[in-house]
């Protein structure tokens, strides 16, 4: 049975007041299982227009992810003026736009459906569905953050090109010329000079040529150039994300077209959840976006059930996660202690490290986690198992979890009094966001052990 979250937060501050002293894991970045660097990318494809970059497998990296088995990062990014080709994936996508403007062209068997896109628009785009994408931007480069769920095989999706490439062709070639020319109801010759590559036709200097031009190129036809009149094109008849789109179970939603759910002067925090937004429903997923200004701290806090999986996009800072120490190392150490009958003493563990655009971090359901901000900062963020999450702050004047304690528990769990307890909880005048370093003067701090530095000294 599920624990409420008043003893699920209990049982966490008890370990750590039992804990003798807290480990801080700011050791290389490479070490902390919650941080992906920009190197931890693999490319897939690469030209002057453009690339796509893949995520390593969340559950490669640390057995702490095994429920992200099935879900994978992409990035796509494009230079003004050019366009992806048609292509369908065996995996659902959720499409974010982090920088820059698009048109997204959906296919479906009888119509099509363009979209204009701009920063914070957001998509889903089921698994099957054959799009393409071009930056209409004059000067800007085209930024997208795609989460992708595989449909066929866990953690492993293919894309289906439907124009070739040097590394995979047309999934019409791979059809017989018996079935390609019944499909289409004529010869085949017609049928590859129309839509296929010629091979064997073609003369050999003329194969040599192009292979070198590809190899220039490097696959140029994955992401090609397009004229001002072919973006004006593609443009008629496209929509616009709008608050009416919110409740759209096929149209673009905009994170900035609603109110912030969290907002003060230091900070702004938007979220779809799939109770408001039919597009989500079916995956479970919420997806949220994160203003922090420079110098700005996003209170500690932790989600329920959620598992977050967070992109910094602009700025620069750092977070901060409570967990258990060695935790990646945990179940195998689980299972030999179980055997021999052990008990287990847990030790909690900071770990820490900064952030810069491009850097990805995993919050897992009920790990604490607290976010500042050297620079403004962006984040993007996805949530996994996001029906009925819950997000509980352990700071702030409004929302905090730890005053809705009774008073004879305060007595019970920490060092101090209950009216000592309360007295610091009403500090923090900010709610959800505040200044990152604290606001008393030195002489009016109190000289005594705060009576919460047992359970909030882990950040």
């Amino acid at each position: 049975m599920a624990i409420k979250a008043p003893f699920q937060l209990l049982m966490l501050l008890g370990i750590v007041s039992l804990a003798s002293s807290v480990r801080d894991s700011s050791r290389p970045d490479q070490e902390n299982p919650f941080l992906f660097k920009y190197i931890h990318f693999q490319t897939l494809f690469e030209n002057g227009n453009g690339h796509i970059r893949l995520l390593q497998r969340f559950d490669k990296r640390s057995k702490i992810f095994e429920n992200l088995q099935n879900y994978r990062l992409l990035e796509y990014n494009s230079k003004p003026h050019t366009l992806f080709l048609p292509q369908h994936n065996d995996a659902d996508f959720i499409l974010a736009v982090l920088s820059g403007r698009a048109i997204l062209t959906v296919l479906n068997p009888n119509n099509r459906n363009s979209f204009n896109l701009e920063r914070g628009d957001t998509i889903k785009l089921p698994a099957g569905t054959i799009a393409y994408l071009a930056n209409r931007d004059d000067n800007k480069d085209l930024r997208v953050l795609d989460l992708a769920i595989p449909v066929n095989r866990p953690g492993q999706l293919e894309t289906f090109l439907l124009s070739g490439s040097e590394n995979q062709q047309s999934f019409l070639s791979g059809f017989s010329k018996n079935i390609l020319e019944a499909s289409f109801n004529a010869d085949y010759e017609e049928i590859e000079r129309v839509l296929l590559e010629e091979h064997e036709k073609e003369p050999q200097h003329r194969r040599d040529l192009r292979d070198r031009k590809r190899q220039q190129s490097q696959e140029a036809n994955v992401i090609v150039k397009v004229s001002r009149e072919q973006i004006e094109e593609l443009s008629k008849n496209a929509k616009s994300s709008s608050k009416k789109s919110v409740s759209s179970e096929s149209e673009p939603f905009n994170l900035g077209n609603r109110n912030p759910i969290y907002s003060n002067k230091f900070g702004n925090f938007f979220e779809f959840t799939p109770e408001k937004n039919p597009q989500l429903q079916d995956l479970d997923i919420l997806v949220n976006a994160v203003e922090i200004k420079e110098g700005s701290l996003l209170l500690p806090h932790y989600n329920s059930r959620s598992t977050l999986i967070v992109a910094a996009i602009e700025g620069k800072g750092e977070f901060e996660l409570v967990g258990q120490k060695n935790e990646n190392q945990q179940d195998q150490r689980e299972d030999e202690e179980e055997e021999e009958g052990q008990e287990r003493s847990k030790q909690v563990q900071r770990y820490r490290a900064s952030l810069s655009p491009g850097d990805v971090f995993v919050i897992p359901a009920g790990h604490p986690v607290a976010v500042s901000a050297s620079s403004n900062l962006y984040l993007v963020g996805f949530g996994i198992n996001a029906e009925n999450n819950q997000r509980n702050f352990l700071a702030g004047e409004e929302d905090n979890v730890i005053s809705q304690i009774h008073r004879p528990v305060k007595e019970l769990a920490f060092p101090g009094s209950a009216q000592q307890v309360n007295r610091l909880l009403k500090n923090q005048k900010q709610s959800y966001f505040a200044n990152a370093q604290p606001q008393q003067r030195e002489e009016e701090r109190p000289r005594k052990r705060d009576p919460l530095s047992s359970i909030l000294g882990s950040f």
